[in-house]
């Protein structure tokens, strides 16, 4: 598994696509994905059904990404939220996701209950509390390899110049990734590369129907970000398939009219690797003969 900070300085752009369990990640890294993104909303929409308001907690974060762990060696970045609260909160956090397998965890500066990026209405913590939960982030990790994504939401709540101060603050107090969220246009996002430099690696978050306008991995590369996550694609992709999915068997009473956009039994299970399985627990049965 290729470190995330070297992979993350070598000039070319990182291209994250979100996962929301083992079966997305594992699909995901067969895919070529060179890491994935683990978001808090993803595990909101699919595990409850439910909005990203907060309603994650960190156990539950923890158990996905054990799971996802447990059948991928591709780099996980880990949406950590707020911390789950104060600094103390955020280093209990940080070393509940690095044993069980996170390879970067994001912290955000806003107050309790959060709020999805693209959402209206958040309020933000002072920059001192933020200051102290990288902090606090980083006197818990394990080693340098962990990295800590610092996330500002004040463009949304102070504009644009309080962020870039903000993501600033967050890199002289020694975040490793510099997250500025919801950028309005194109203009902003060149601003945010100009006022941070190119000292700590940028990174961009793509939201189809979201805040930020959509552009090409290439196009932020050009732009000078480091890193572009795809959070929720997957989830949306799949919410579609099943609207598709279900209307189909509830109106026609078979799979039949939609089964060219399955795979079949066969390839689930090719997917998912039961055949190496099987393989593996045969040979174990014969250690036993």
């Amino acid at each position: 598994m290729t470190r995330l900070k070297t992979r993350l300085g070598n000039g070319k752009i990182l291209v994250a696509p979100g996962i929301y369990d083992g079966l997305s990640g594992l699909v995901a890294e067969r895919a070529g994905a060179e890491a994935v993104y683990l978001s808090g909303a993803s595990i909101a929409y699919t595990r409850f059904g439910r909005p990203d308001v907060g309603l994650v907690s960190m156990s539950e974060v923890a158990d996905t990404i054990a799971a996802i762990r447990d059948r991928i060696s591709t780099p996980i970045v880990v949406d950590a939220d707020t911390g789950f609260g104060n600094a103390i909160n955020v280093k209990r956090t940080v070393r509940q996701f690095e044993r069980v397998g996170a390879s970067a965890i994001q912290l955000e500066d806003q107050t309790l209950p959060k709020r999805c990026g693209h959402l209206d209405g958040k309020t933000l913590v002072s920059v001192g509390e933020m200051v102290g939960k990288i902090k606090a982030a980083l006197d818990a990790r394990s080693g340098e390899d962990t990295l800590i994504i610092a996330r500002t939401d004040a463009v949304a709540v102070d504009g644009l110049s309080a962020g870039i101060d903000r993501a600033a603050a967050y890199a002289e107090a020694g975040a490793d990734v510099l997250f500025v969220e919801a950028p309005k246009s194109v203009e902003d996002m060149t601003e945010i590369v100009a006022g941070l430099g190119d000292g700590t690696p940028l990174m961009a978050n793509m939201v189809e129907g979201g805040k930020t306008p959509a552009m090409t991995a290439a196009d932020l590369e050009a732009l000078g970000f480091a890193l572009v996550i795809f959070p929720g694609g997957a989830v949306r992709a799949i919410a579609a398939t099943l609207e598709g999915y279900y209307s189909s068997l509830v109106a026609h009473g078979s799979n039949e009219p939609f089964r060219k956009n399955m795979v079949d039994f066969e390839g689930i299970n090719r997917i998912v690797g039961t055949p190496e399985l099987l393989e593996e627990a045969r040979r174990y049965d014969e250690e036993q003969q």
